[in-house]
């Protein structure tokens, strides 16, 4: 993709990807935190943090694409070199982002067979499953957590960097105090 509507494609997604971005970190940090937001956000987090990996390199090619018709500059150099990046955070925070959907969505299965278990046979509306990711083992959910809200930060803290960089770059000495 190279321009839409007669305006280069970057400044256009770049805009998705820095809103997007860092409310799918908040979301996936959240959600790995309070289980009350899981059973709401875990599935359309991950669904937002699958897109938005999605327009990662899209917004990066198109980037490129943009950097080969506009003055080469150093501060143009270290945006591209930070927008490279992005998918360094991107792509974690969507495996993250579906590691606490399926252990929330494996923790409902383990609250049906308790139920099942108290309730008698034939009560559960759904079967038990296997679960892979421990829903009930405190260690394994801290440790999910810790890592979730460690990538939302790094994440988070990226995305600024590119932004301000690209800002850097297309308006530092451009305009007239």
């Amino acid at each position: 993709m190279t321009t839409v509507n007669g305006l280069p494609a970057h400044i256009l997604l770049v805009h998705a990807v820095v809103v997007l971005l860092p409310l799918a970190a908040l979301i996936v940090a959240a959600s790995a935190l309070w289980p009350a937001v899981a059973r709401r956000l875990a599935g359309p987090g991950a669904l937002l943090t699958l897109g938005t990996l999605a327009l990662v390199p899209l917004t990066t090619g198109a980037g490129e694409w943009l950097e080969e018709r506009v003055e080469e500059t150093a501060a143009l150099e270290v945006h591209t070199e930070l927008g490279d990046t992005a998918l360094y955070v991107a792509l974690p925070l969507a495996v993250l982002a579906l590691i606490v959907w399926w252990r929330e969505r494996e923790s409902r299965s383990v609250t049906v067979a308790r139920h099942t278990a108290v309730t008698g046979p034939g009560t559960a509306t759904r079967g038990t499953r296997r679960t892979f990711l421990a829903p009930t083992s405190a260690p394994v959910g801290i440790l999910i957590s810790v890592v979730a809200v460690a990538v939302a930060l790094a994440t988070i803290y990226l995305v600024y960097r590119i932004g301000d960089s690209g800002a850097q770059a297309s308006w530092q000495g451009r305009f007239t105090p």
